[in-house]
């Protein structure tokens, strides 16, 4: 079977990186469209071996631009295609019916208490959206948070199916060579305590809470790292640097999460808005006590995790931050809860998805499709690959 994940654009992201995981896993050929800004993701999907087109969209209301995604679909003879964030879900699935494409489905990674990408989610853009989800058969809710925000918003139940986002459980185990090289990277003293938090570097993620949080207890013997990059780096460095702690807030960049997550000791996520909360989950599967404030994907598992220590939206950061460092690391092995998590588990519930709608084109028990799977890995991709930062 052949794929076309189009998603709005493959800058560093949590959507996008996901999509990322997911080809490393998925035993389906699939390519890759981004309508516009194929960013650092696209580098490292290319590296993986995945073909991706950037469409070159130059805004948001470029109608010939679906035009020039049904030409590509109508060539590519995709069996399925598959978008991924609003704007791709609009375009996406509008070009695929053009181009008579059977399945179409869409992932909704970021639907919570009526925001839609961090945004307020306006009258225009509910209707928008629910047009477009009338033109595909299938929406993958990534946790039953956002499921429940979708039957809220009036989607039929049978169109929604919640399959959780994938954590790669072997690339985030607890590494002691990794730990000892980041923290020598960074520059730390020995016995230096690291908190450390992930994401892309906006106000939503609330980085400039912590920073000023931690502040008072920042110092040689306690520095804060922070992997993501974003439009609000030059505002958290100023921040640092009027609060007299620049020295000690380290601003990574967008690398490797795995890379960084050995040389924490306590993994922080302020955000009041999450609608799975990869970075919470990632930190927990590499053995980190945890202090977050929302993590829908973690809550919907059906046994506790040893390590989570959720806090309140008013609530201080820094007396929790105290209490999960007093507590410690542990021997940093992974919760046996979040192998329910793993990305090959996740990867092939989604390409099962793919063939049951292709089995039943009619959607209602029609005659099966022509299935075209592939056994093993792409031609040119590492077989375990690193991961990258933002969640």
């Amino acid at each position: 079977m052949k794929v076309l994940h189009v998603i709005t654009g493959l800058a560093a992201g949590g959507a996008e990186s996901q999509l990322r995981l997911l080809l490393q896993h998925a035993r389906h050929d699939a390519d890759v469209v981004a309508l516009y800004n194929a960013g650092s993701v696209a580098d490292q999907l290319r590296a993986d071996g995945v073909p991706v087109t950037d469409l070159g969209m130059r805004s948001n209301t470029e109608v010939g631009a679906v035009l020039r995604l049904a030409r590509l679909v109508r060539r590519g003879r995709y069996d399925v295609v598959h978008t991924h964030l609003y704007r791709a879900g609009l375009y996406g699935r509008l070009a695929a019916r053009l181009a008579g494409v059977p399945v179409v489905v869409a992932t909704e990674h970021s639907l919570l208490d009526d925001q839609l990408e961090g945004r307020p989610a306006t009258r225009p853009v509910r209707l928008l959206y629910l047009a477009a989800e009338r033109l595909g058969r299938r929406t993958v809710a990534v946790s039953s948070a956002v499921r429940a925000n979708l039957l809220g918003w009036g989607i039929a139940a049978d169109r929604v199916v919640t399959v959780p986002n994938g954590l790669d459980l072997d690339a985030v185990a607890f590494d002691a060579g990794r730990r000892e090289r980041a923290r020598s990277a960074l520059g730390l003293a020995d016995g230096a305590q690291l908190v450390g938090a992930v994401g892309r570097l906006h106000a939503g993620k609330r980085f400039d809470e912590l920073i000023t949080a931690l502040a008072p207890s920042l110092g040689r013997d306690r520095q804060l790292v922070v992997v993501g990059e974003g439009a609000s780096r030059p505002e958290l460095a100023a921040l640092a640097e009027r609060l007299g702690v620049a020295t000690a807030v380290h601003l990574v960049g967008e690398q490797p999460v795995a890379e960084v997550l050995p040389a924490m000791d306590v993994l922080v996520s302020p955000s009041h808005y999450e609608t799975f909360g990869l970075a919470v989950l990632e930190g927990l599967a590499a053995g980190l006590p945890v202090v977050y404030r929302r993590c829908p994907g973690l809550e919907e598992l059906d046994a506790e995790v040893a390590g989570a220590a959720r806090i309140g939206v008013g609530d201080a950061l820094l007396p929790a931050v105290e209490d999960a460092l007093a507590r410690g690391a542990g021997d940093r092995t992974c919760p046996p809860a979040l192998r329910a998590l793993d990305i090959r588990s996740v990867a092939a519930r989604i390409d099962d998805l793919y063939d049951e709608l292709h089995d039943d084109p009619a959607g209602r028990g029609g005659r099966p499709g022509r299935r075209r799977t592939r056994t093993g890995p792409r031609v040119g991709q590492r077989s375990q690959p690193a991961r990258r930062e933002d969640r």
